[in-house]
């Protein structure tokens, strides 16, 4: 029986699991007060912190390090990356240490796996990173050569569903084309066809969301950047954490918005239509990159539970082709089934250099 390690960190916890096989002995989520946090200067700074936490709960669990066979992380903000697995390795580390994309929990992930690994002479991978971008070049041109678009996001759990639903229905991931949404707290709208996420619409140009603000009136935008006392941090806030339903409803809890829907709240259900429509219309332009010859769209993530909200997408987007549902999202369990695809010879996980992947 394979014993995999996961290791999901985030901003205020650090997720871990130990199955054996598909099966999941404990998951457990360790959260970190900011009290606790407040001593690092950067993200890689809490890498130690975080390490021993995980050693000691796993201690607790009376789970042998012994007795593990891989460990497997979900992956840091790396230079763009392809999607599967990344064997973690020296260059990784450094990469995430000294020149990540961003400051992110993930980061320390990586590394994590690697100490512990090495220590026990076992293998240590990502699997799905947040930075994937397997764009084509069509899809990542812009109106200013500057500015790309880019692939960034929920890879993870876009990617677990596409698996799933070609599991399903009894084919290979690169025989399938289907349009997945990830409907969380940022929503975002991918393009899989032929083992690749070929097209992206990532929650910073997408439908608004409970946090996000998505895409905007540009003009707009750059005006209210040059208004008196605005600053960068607060623009950022505004856009990531501040927008969508927080800011028209003061709330980003998708289910009390429909008990405000349910008590006749004729603006809550505007806005929460509006949403909708957006994920709708954000999916439908996707379409047209395979000139609508889909086998499905899928919904996924944790909006996805929502009748109301699945409902009204299929409602609008059914015509391009049958809209199948995966609620929630299980990231660890994602992570384990990649790793467990590298074991058992389904997949071969990929190298990261430094030299050839880092854009610095």
């Amino acid at each position: 029986m394979e014993r995999l390690l996961i290791l999901n960190p985030g901003s205020t916890s650090t997720k871990l699991a130990v199955f054996d096989g598909e099966n999941p002995v404990f998951t457990e989520s360790i959260l970190h007060s900011p009290e606790e946090l407040a001593p690092f200067d950067c993200v890689a700074d809490q890498y130690g912190f975080r390490r021993d936490l995980v050693l000691e709960h796993l201690k607790q669990h009376e789970i042998s390090l012994k007795s593990l066979t891989a460990i497997v992380s979900r992956g840091g903000l790396l230079p763009p990356i392809q999607a599967g697995a990344y064997a973690v390795n020296e260059d990784m580390v450094w990469q995430l240490k000294k020149h990540p994309r961003n400051e992110h929990a993930s980061n320390v992930g990586a590394m994590i796996a690697f100490d512990i690994a090495n220590t026990l002479g076992i293998p240590s991978y990502i699997y799905d990173g947040v930075t994937v971008d397997e764009l084509t070049p069509i899809n990542r041109i812009t109106g200013l050569p500057s500015m790309e678009r880019k692939g960034m996001g929920h890879n993870l759990n876009t990617r677990a569903a596409a698996l799933h639903y070609a599991e399903e229905t009894g084919r290979a991931y690169k025989d399938v084309t289907v349009i997945v949404a990830h409907l969380g707290g940022g929503i975002s709208v991918n393009l899989h066809r032929e083992g690749s996420i070929e097209d992206f619409i990532n929650d910073e140009e997408g439908p608004f969301s409970p946090e996000r603000a998505g895409g905007l009136p540009l003009f707009d935008v750059i005006r209210a950047c040059f208004q008196e006392g605005t600053a960068y941090k607060d623009m950022m806030k505004l856009v990531k954490s501040r927008g969508g339903l927080m800011a028209h409803l003061g709330t980003t809890d998708s289910r009390l918005v429909e008990q405000r829907i349910a008590s006749g709240d004729e603006h809550a259900k505007l806005i929460y239509d509006a949403m909708i429509l957006n994920i709708a219309k954000n999916i439908g332009k996707l379409a047209p990159g395979v000139c609508g010859k889909l086998d499905a769209i899928l919904l996924t993530g944790g909006i996805a539970h929502s009748k109301y909200v699945t409902d009204g997408i299929s409602r609008y987007v059914s015509f391009l082709a049958p809209v199948v549902i995966y609620p929630g999202e299980d990231e660890m369990r994602a992570l384990a089934l990649g790793g467990l695809r590298v074991l058992r010879g389904e997949e071969t996980a990929r190298t990261f250099h430094r030299a050839k992947n880092s854009q610095l």
